[in-house]
């Protein structure tokens, strides 16, 4: 920015400039979806998604829903270490199947948010009372298809309250159903015993665990081996012998250690395919589309030359350098950690004649160490 201040005398001239560093992109925010047994302020819209950015914002209202977790949830995501999240109430008077699917495409239009969670799912009821297993999953397949079709965000969903190894595994046979890989979601087993001994579904505390872990570390850093924060106990008892059945299937379990406190115990994806098999990998790409789609928008409409293909490179290794460098990517060298190609190769004549510029990014990420194994040798 050009001085004000007159010079009179020819001579060099200092000038102090204090740039602002350029905003990061936040990760870890959760859009919530439930039958409003809160409301944030005063505001009680329907299938509006309304920002909370602390926990007394998000009140217990005099006319709410009995058996929401809604609040639970929030309130679970802010203990853990959350920082920002959205919230969207549903129309309890519509069929309450129906209200949630409605309220999770509301999440569509909030662009910072990057977890999805719907706590609510586990109110739908039959008519004897029980959780009608079936709409619940067939709401968490929603989720899982908001998820897939924005491309910029992951599932956390619940396990059945009072599941046994079996019934989870039916459920998650039943969530995978018409899904395609890869799958943006996570879920997590057994639900989580509060301070007023109430069950609840761990969603909203993992969500918290999530972002706690994004601020310490990344989005690359696997957010498991942390200790859940404000839960007495958990529903059912994990042991390995019940880990060994959940955790190749995907299930990420919660477990009591004694000493240690409740910690998550689990870092997967419900994916099959290896190479998405990790949540921290999953989400780093998926971040990755994100700052894309923050950062390069300049690129629109820029003829389709060698300049451009220089900068789109550069701008993207800038990026992928920082992320090398905070530990995300393997290799000793960045050119070992990724590559960035954007250039004649890739964008042929016939390419750019139907407006097309086409890069190619290729990273490798770093994978969790599930199984640190420690060899013990007796040697005389």
């Amino acid at each position: 920015m050009a001085s004000t201040y007159s010079y009179k005398s020819p001579g060099v001239y200092r000038q102090e400039i204090f740039l602002a560093p350029k905003p990061q992109l936040p990760t870890g925010i959760p859009g919530f979806v439930g039958f409003g047994d809160g409301r944030i302020t005063t505001s009680a819209e329907l299938n509006v998604a309304v920002a909370v950015n602390r926990k007394d914002e998000f009140v217990t209202r005099p006319d709410s829903q009995p058996g929401s977790y809604l609040a639970d949830a929030v309130a679970g995501f802010f203990d853990n270490g959350g920082n920002r999240c959205y919230a969207v109430l549903a129309d309890p008077g519509q069929d309450r199947e129906t209200a949630l699917k409605m309220a999770i495409e509301a999440l569509s239009f909030p662009t910072d948010l990057d977890l999805v969670c719907a706590p609510d799912a586990m109110t739908l009821k039959l008519p004897d009372g029980q959780v009608d297993t079936l709409a619940a999953v067939r709401v968490q397949a929603a989720m899982l298809a908001h998820c897939s079709k924005h491309g910029d965000r992951l599932a956390i969903l619940d396990a059945l309250p009072q599941s046994d190894t079996e019934t989870v595994l039916v459920q998650r046979e039943s969530l995978m159903t018409g899904q395609t890989e890869p799958i943006n979601g996570a879920l997590y087993y057994p639900w989580l015993k509060d301070q007023g001994d109430r069950y609840l579904p761990p969603c909203g505390h993992v969500a918290g665990v999530i972002a706690r872990v994004d601020t310490k570390a990344g989005v690359f850093k696997p957010p498991a081996n942390e200790e859940v924060l404000g839960v007495l106990d958990l529903e059912t008892t994990i042991d390995n012998r019940i880990q060994d059945r959940l955790n190749p299937e995907g299930v990420n379990c919660l477990r009591a250690f004694p000493g240690r406190g409740i910690k998550v115990w689990g870092a997967r994806t419900l994916g099959r395919d290896p190479s998405w098999r990790y949540i921290n990998v999953r989400r780093l790409f998926l971040t990755l589309a994100r700052w894309i789609d923050t950062n390069m928008a300049w690129a629109a409409f820029e003829p389709s030359d060698q300049r451009l293909w220089v900068r789109i490179q550069r701008e993207l290794s800038v990026y992928l350098t920082q992320l090398w460098t905070a530990g995300a990517l393997q290799g000793q060298t960045a050119e070992e950690a990724f590559y960035v190609k954007c250039d004649s190769g890739n964008n042929p004549p016939e390419a750019r004649d139907i407006g097309q510029v086409i890069s190619e990014i290729g990273m490798a990420p770093l994978v969790p160490a599930e199984y640190v194994v420690v060899r013990i040798i007796y040697s005389q």
